[in-house]
């Protein structure tokens, strides 16, 4: 497979994961929409319907969606990050672009979709919100630890998945996120993915919302630091023990 295609494929889908991941939480947080006041469930099965429709859509490179999951799967010493797609530089900035550059994407087509709302609704705290995660109490060090185990979660059971004959491919990922979000996500939104929350928060800042505020670039390092952190643990984990993964073993 072409690195072209891996972009490409990696855009599509990490843009339709932002853009209804995104999309649910602005139709939870902003003033006047259907869904308004819907709840923190809301979100996580929005965000796990999300993953579902990405991972179908980026089937051909492999569906990583997050530089997260491409660092796990670069760390466990694999030869491919997809059928003939090898594990090297090259491929792996390919990924993390195209997850990237999706993301950016996906929160932007979310913002022409809820427009008016975006416009109608006063509270900074709401527009930042749905673009990129808040901590509910902000405190660095135990933020990032929350961010390292939920990644940590998502990639470790992402590469057991490999290796099971249950065939449930994007459900299987889809309901692992639901669950670390009903379970995990409390303290930080559970970014668990360094471009669902980079790429998103650029966009926030680059788009001419009405009274947006600030970006809070202050905090944005540990959305990013965190799922990276835990999904190379995650991966040198997998690697340390291969006999229990496998699809590393394979």
């Amino acid at each position: 497979m072409s690195l072209g295609l891996v972009f490409l494929s990696e855009v599509l889908g990490t843009g339709m994961l932002t853009l209804l991941g995104c999309g649910v939480v602005a139709n939870v947080a902003l003033k006047g929409t259907k869904g308004n006041a819907g709840g923190f469930l809301m979100v996580t099965w929005g965000w796990g319907i999300a993953v579902f429709a990405g991972v179908y859509v980026a089937a051909r490179s492999g569906a990583h969606l997050n530089p997260a999951v491409t660092l796990g799967l670069l760390l466990t010493g694999k030869s491919e990050y997809a059928p003939g797609v090898p594990v090297d530089v090259a491929s792996t900035l390919t990924y993390i672009a195209g997850e990237l550059v999706g993301a950016f994407l996906g929160a932007v087509v979310c913002w022409l979709a809820y427009k008016p709302h975006f416009d109608h609704d006063d509270d900074p705290a709401n527009k930042l919100g749905t673009f990129s995660t808040v901590p509910a109490v902000r405190s660095s060090g135990w933020n990032l630890v929350s961010e390292v185990i939920g990644t940590f979660v998502l990639v470790e059971v992402i590469l057991a998945f490999g290796g099971t004959p249950s065939g449930l491919g994007p459900l299987a990922v889809a309901l692992l996120v639901v669950g670390i979000g009903a379970s995990l996500g409390g303290p930080t939104g559970y970014a668990i993915n360094p471009a669902r929350d980079l790429g998103p928060r650029i966009a926030h800042a680059v788009l001419p919302i009405r009274g947006k505020g600030s970006s809070d670039w202050a905090y944005a390092w540990i959305p990013v630091v965190g799922p990276l952190l835990g999904g190379a643990l995650a991966g040198l984990f997998a690697r340390a023990v291969p006999d229990l993964f496998t699809s590393i073993a394979s």
